[in-house]
């Protein structure tokens, strides 16, 4: 139960930081999908980076295991252009959708009612795709560091450096 818990303060947190940074806007969704407002990738890009290095400080420090899925090239790309579809059309992603229906925004409740009927397609689809799409690139259960055969810390360093250098680069050009 106290995960639970903990599960849903994170995700209030995690809401209220989306609506106070500006994400859940629709003009900010708009314009990291035409490339001229980097704030969506800025929010975004920090947050897998906080998450890297916390991951694996809880790892390192035996507080978590780390459970990994199977890389399958055919389902994450699949996948990839469904989501980029959605995000076009709609013009909110999952998480942005639920923060601006939770804002009063009644258009994303469209978005909302499409995830769900999504997931109940891929629930009836499961089979015939375990069979087809879900084999096509199936590279098992790796890391970037495991295929370079490194420490982690390493590959770590070099994502937050090549991440404050684009961030400076987006504030250079005014994105």
């Amino acid at each position: 139960m106290n995960m639970l818990i903990y599960g849903l303060l994170t995700g209030v947190a995690f809401g209220f930081i989306l609506q106070k940074g500006g994400v859940l806007r629709y003009d900010k969704q708009l314009g990291v999908l035409r490339l001229i407002d980097m704030t969506i990738i800025k929010f975004m890009l920090t947050s897998v980076l906080v998450g890297m290095v916390g991951i694996y400080l809880l790892v390192d420090l035996e507080l978590a295991k780390l459970s990994l899925k199977t890389t399958i090239l055919g389902g994450n790309i699949i996948g990839g252009l469904i989501f980029g579809v959605g995000w076009g059309l709609l013009g909110y992603c999952p998480g942005t959708s639920a923060g601006a229906l939770g804002e009063g925004r009644w258009d994303a409740l469209y978005g909302i009612l499409g995830m769900v009927a999504g997931a109940a397609i891929y629930a009836e689809a499961f089979p015939l795709m375990k069979r087809t799409v879900l084999t096509w690139g199936n590279f098992g259960k790796i890391t970037i560091p495991q295929v370079l055969g490194i420490n982690h810390w390493p590959v770590i360093l070099v994502f937050v450096i090549g991440a404050v250098l684009l961030f400076r680069f987006f504030e250079k050009k005014g994105l």
